[in-house]
């Protein structure tokens, strides 16, 4: 028996054998084509356009976050300035094939050197090249395998249109080499309830054959447990089905406070399905599914419609709207689409809407429409915000527009330690604790490179954290939780101990979120934010909570 360490993935369990990812097509040889540059032109296109519209059919199939991505890729198989590198490579006499991996490869060069939302879009370059190259040489493009018996599946990373339509029936878990607890995988993988752990750096040790134990809880791989661990594992497995099929109630500690647990979505298509898993509400709405994509930004009515039927699905519940989180690392035309060399730190979020105010003015007019047509209870958030100035600038003009509660997004260290004078400007705060995780650790949150300083658990997070917390509970401000650190059970009873008022989440992670909460009481939430902040580092606070929540749950708990 061994262990192997990654980042879990929610709560589950699941033991099965392993097969390991397919192994990628080799690199296409550097030869010169023996046909025309206009016949290897055309295959090219044709390549491209089939891979495009393959994406795009698997996105549809998927739903949710999985469509979204997929579109996204689909939208990269036909970026001009892809096909204009591609053409200079079939120019010098390239064959298809090669011109296809050259310019992938110069173009993903370029994304990672811009970090940030585009850094992330540059991983995924790697699965659209692989696909083009299969479709040119006419071969299944490397994919999940099927071995004809449920299995772990092991892969180096897994690229989006595989995760998006795994067969969980015989996908009993997934383990990756690298990824964090913010790629795409680990997203995907979360709004799926896919058993995983991602950035396990010695599972490329692990053999078809194997048998393992994936514990997400724990962040291990258990590679030939032992008959004990097996019995201990199914036991879990069988304990977690049983609360899965109990009704849902509202999220609360074991004293009665309520924390309402709220789903984040990023498309009105899932509001149907938060609310089957148990969502009271919306904690965030992310509004950029409407205009990524566009040429020019929605009319008013396009919006209103669209905003009108989220608040649809929950009427009288609290549905917490992000506005258009755009600007240099997600370039919109008519937002900011001039490069910068640090986008990330750039004109982004709040900054980018006050450079195309009329955008802003829009969306909130769409906003105020849709509620006066609804009785859900909307709000409306600002994201990056990092002054008291700005917070003053988006309030009064949400509330200018006809909006009733208007608050901000917390992501920056600045607005962290000046919470007290931000929250007196606004109604509410929702901390967005992977931006936040990201500027405090000075670690891009969408680079493996950096994957294991981007982790929310670190003291110096949480005690920002803290101090947003503790001016909520001075100025009787609401202060929500809208990162994916909601989404980590026991992490989420700290939050709330922290002072976090609400948790919001994807929603299967909800039943994990509030099975863990019923747990503890107040001061056993306060008791472990205190463990935590005391810790030197993430890895320790991680453990001082765990420790301390298990002698809690050994003595049955405070419940006060």
């Amino acid at each position: 028996m061994r262990e192997i360490t990654g980042t879990g993935i929610g709560q589950g369990v699941a033991i099965g054998p392993v097969v390991r990812m397919a192994e990628r097509l080799p690199e296409p040889a550097d030869t010169a084509s023996t046909l025309d540059p206009e016949r290897e032109s055309t295959r090219a296109g044709d390549a491209l356009s089939a891979v495009a519209a393959e994406l795009s059919r698997r996105g549809a199939m998927a739903g949710g976050a999985g469509k979204d991505v997929l579109e996204a890729q689909a939208m990269m198989a036909q970026d001009p300035s892809l096909v204009d590198l591609v053409d200079a490579k079939l120019a010098e006499g390239a064959t298809a094939e090669r011109a296809v991996f050259e310019a992938f490869a110069s173009y993903r060069r370029r994304l990672t050197e811009m970090g940030g939302y585009l850094g992330e879009r540059a991983a995924d370059l790697d699965d659209v090249s692989q696909r083009v190259i299969a479709e040119l040489m006419q071969v299944p493009a490397p994919g999940v395998p099927d071995p004809g018996h449920p299995f772990v599946l092991v892969a180096h990373d897994l690229a989006p249109a595989d995760t998006a339509l795994l067969d969980l029936d015989r996908v009993q878990a997934l383990v990756t080499v690298e990824g964090g607890p913010t790629s795409h995988t680990a997203i995907l993988a979360r709004e799926r309830s896919l058993v995983a752990v991602v950035g396990a750096a010695d599972a490329a040790r692990l053999v078809d054959g194997d048998t393992v134990v994936v514990d997400a809880a724990r962040g291990l791989v258990i590679v030939s447990p032992s008959d004990e661990q097996l019995s201990g594992a199914r036991a879990r497995i069988e304990e977690r089905a049983a609360s899965a099929a109990a009704p849902s109630a509202p999220g609360a500690l074991a004293d009665g406070t309520p924390v309402p647990l709220l789903a984040n979505l990023g498309s009105v298509d899932d509001a149907a399905e938060a609310v089957r898993l148990g969502a009271e509400g919306v904690g965030l709405f992310r509004t950029e599914f409407l205009f990524l994509g566009a040429d020019v930004a929605p009319s008013v009515r396009e919006q209103q419609v669209e905003y009108a039927r989220l608040l649809a699905a929950f009427p009288g519940r609290k549905v917490v709207v992000r506005v258009l989180d755009a600007g240099a690392d997600k370039p919109l035309a008519f937002v900011n689409d001039a490069p910068e060399a640090n986008p990330a730190l750039g004109l982004r979020g709040i900054r980018a809407l006050r450079h195309a105010e009329a955008i802003l003015r829009d969306q909130l007019t769409a906003l105020a429409a849709a509620a006066s047509e609804t009785e859900a209870e909307l709000q409306v958030m600002a994201p990056m915000i990092a002054t008291v100035e700005e917070t003053r600038y988006f309030v009064g003009l949400a509330k200018e527009l006809g909006i009733d509660v208007a608050g901000v997004m917390v992501e920056t260290p600045s607005a962290a330690l000046i919470a007290d004078r931000v929250l007196a400007a606004a109604d509410f705060a929702s901390i967005g604790t992977n931006d936040l995780t990201q500027y405090t650790m000075a670690a891009d949150r969408l680079l493996g490179t950096v994957a294991t300083l981007q982790d929310p658990w670190h003291p110096a997070v949480l005690r920002l954290i803290s101090e947003v917390g503790a001016a909520g509970v001075a100025l009787g401000r609401p202060v929500g939780i809208c990162g994916e650190a909601a989404a980590d059970p026991l992490l989420a009873v700290v939050l709330v101990g922290l002072g976090a008022t609400s948790l919001s989440m994807s929603p299967s992670a909800l039943a994990d979120v509030r099975a863990s909460l019923k747990r503890f009481g107040a001061d056993d939430a306060r008791a472990l934010a205190r463990a935590a902040l005391s810790a030197e580092d993430a890895a320790a606070a991680r453990a001082a909570a765990g420790s301390l929540a298990a002698e809690i749950s050994a003595r049955g708990g405070s419940g006060a």
